[in-house]
């Protein structure tokens, strides 16, 4: 059994790790429980897409060997934008597919016509604008830019994201994604940037949280009685052996 000097520094030593800790175990315990607790489709904002988005057909397309390009064609998708066909070349030009066009960026209006082939009819539009840049705490991070940010009437504060460039609806965003978003930052303890699990902060803090485990089981070892009966019985026996 211990000495009472090294239980008075065990019982000093959770208890300082605890009280160091407890905040971030305190976060955990929190972002856990909204977590397991919310349905991840509705913080996605599934509930406000329309479930089917109706696919077009087109027809007397130019043919993307006839476009002026300045390299040679690696991917090719067809888009349609504002009930336009569009081809999206090399992930990095756009065309009119009916005339050949190249287009430099999306207007506001098929911006729009974008929003409402994904959006639920049933919101409202309050406003759009346009965005060059984010930080590593946006919504919108890690997307292409610039992009149309389209914003509805709503106590949810909803928006909707298409991108310039090709006009693909990116994202919708909310009040609870928000929350998510916020909950995830404190649950993986990426304060910089919010997505990274690897960072040295999670791991130093894993290892406290350890640490302080241990310290518990070992402090609850040195100091329970039932435990200090049995060994108290075991040096009695032993000592009667040698005695006999």
């Amino acid at each position: 059994m211990v000495n009472r000097h090294t239980a008075k520094k065990i019982r000093k030593t959770h208890r300082y790790l605890g009280l160091f800790i407890g905040i971030q175990f305190l976060m955990w315990s929190i972002s856990g429980l909204y977590f397991s607790w919310t349905d991840i489709d509705e913080i996605h904002g599934d509930q406000f897409l329309k479930a089917n988005v109706e696919k077009a057909a087109f027809s007397n397309l130019i043919s993307p060997s006839l476009l002026q390009l300045n390299s040679e064609i690696a991917s090719l998708e067809l888009m349609e934008i504002g009930k336009k066909p569009f081809y999206w070349i090399n992930e990095t030009s756009l065309f009119n597919a009916i005339s050949g066009t190249k287009i430099e960026g999306l207007s506001q209006e098929d911006a729009m016509a974008v929003a409402n082939k994904h959006v639920i009819k049933e919101l409202e539009v309050s406003n759009i604008e346009k965005i060059n840049d984010t930080d590593k705490h946006h919504e919108y991070r890690g997307k292409p830019l610039p992009a149309y940010v389209i914003s509805y009437k709503s106590w949810e504060n909803i928006k909707a994201y298409v991108a310039v460039e090709n006009g693909k609806f990116e994202s919708i965003r909310h009040r609870d994604w928000r929350w998510f978003d916020f909950l995830w930052m404190t649950h993986t303890m990426d304060y910089e940037g919010r997505d990274n699990f690897n960072n040295i902060i999670l791991r130093a803090f894993s290892l406290l949280g350890l640490l302080t485990v241990l310290s518990g089981f070992t402090l609850w070892f040195t100091s329970s009685p039932s435990i200090r009966k049995v060994l108290n019985r075991n040096k009695k026996s032993k000592r009667n052996e040698k005695a006999s």
